[in-house]
């Protein structure tokens, strides 16, 4: 893809191949671009094809993502097996943080990261690592609320990654815009972000930066009506005995079916929110 003198954003592919069904995720990704573009940064769109780590896929291979179902989900681990075996590959917010940082991209939109899974904490999203040691700006709607969300909150704070509430104080909990959970700082602008990055640079520190988005209040399921759904399907999760990468995408579609596809609703919503207020951040970065 040629490149552009423009700030450039990154996104995910996994949304795409694992996320939403065909034709849905095409035209998200395709929306999502163009919400970047409007808001003054140019959008890459990050996975793998045949082996090849690209930053930036062009539309065709956006189909080829949404429509095969031979694409591999794949985090960190995965790189060295997936270029070996020159397959196709979506990337998760680890992932694509790497890849970002590798083409020299700092801003990177997602709906929701990974974080420490409810029961006894020992499955723990390697998104969290990501963020304690890789230098890109997080934009997304919180954690997964279907994760121990303040075990979340706890490990971020370990590992010294800083969280800012975009216009809240509080940490969003993806489908709802509080979580009871306090984040480090408020930002109500680009620039407040934009200046908090900038210092951390300049302090040498190691890692990223972790930006709270609300979802638009039109599309919110307040907690105390989503909450006993996640918990629902968790159970069933656990009585299915599913652990690590295949808990995510089961847990995300029997919330959807439970919820009478608003959860769907809510998840799109907060993608494109992300992605412009990402847009928005990357432009205060120049």
């Amino acid at each position: 893809m040629a490149s552009s003198s423009l700030p450039k954003v990154a996104l995910e592919s996994t949304v795409i191949s694992h996320g939403l069904p065909y034709p849905q995720n095409l035209a998200l990704a395709r929306e999502m671009e163009q919400i970047v573009r409007e808001h003054g940064a140019e959008p890459r769109t990050i996975g793998i094809i045949k082996g090849e780590l690209i930053a930036g896929l062009n539309d065709e291979q956006l189909q080829l993502l949404a429509t095969s179902h031979s694409v591999r989900k794949v985090s960190r681990r995965d790189l060295p097996v997936v270029k070996a075996q020159k397959s196709n590959g979506a990337t998760t917010v680890a992932t694509t943080m790497w890849i970002a940082h590798r083409a020299g991209i700092e801003v990177f939109a997602t709906g929701g990261i990974g974080g420490v899974h409810r029961g006894v904490g020992t499955d723990i999203s390697a998104d969290l690592q990501e963020l304690a040691q890789t230098p890109v700006i997080v934009v997304c709607a919180g954690a997964k609320a279907l994760l121990d969300l303040p075990a979340t909150a706890e490990y971020l704070e370990t590992f010294g990654v800083t969280t800012v509430g975009y216009g809240s104080d509080e940490f969003p909990a993806f489908y709802s815009r509080e979580s009871g959970l306090k984040v480090d700082v408020r930002c109500d602008r680009a620039q407040e972000v934009s200046a908090i990055w900038q210092a951390k640079r300049e302090l040498g520190l190691l890692g990223g930066l972790l930006v709270g988005v609300p979802i638009p209040a039109e599309y919110e399921i307040p907690a105390a009506e989503i909450e006993p759904l996640i918990e629902q399907a968790v159970k069933e999760a656990e009585q299915k005995g599913m652990r690590s990468a295949a808990v995510t995408p089961f847990l995300l579609q029997r919330i959807n079916e439970l919820t009478g596809e608003r959860s769907l609703r809510a998840n799109l919503a907060l993608l494109k929110n992300n992605a412009r207020v990402a847009a928005e951040i990357a432009v205060a970065l120049t």
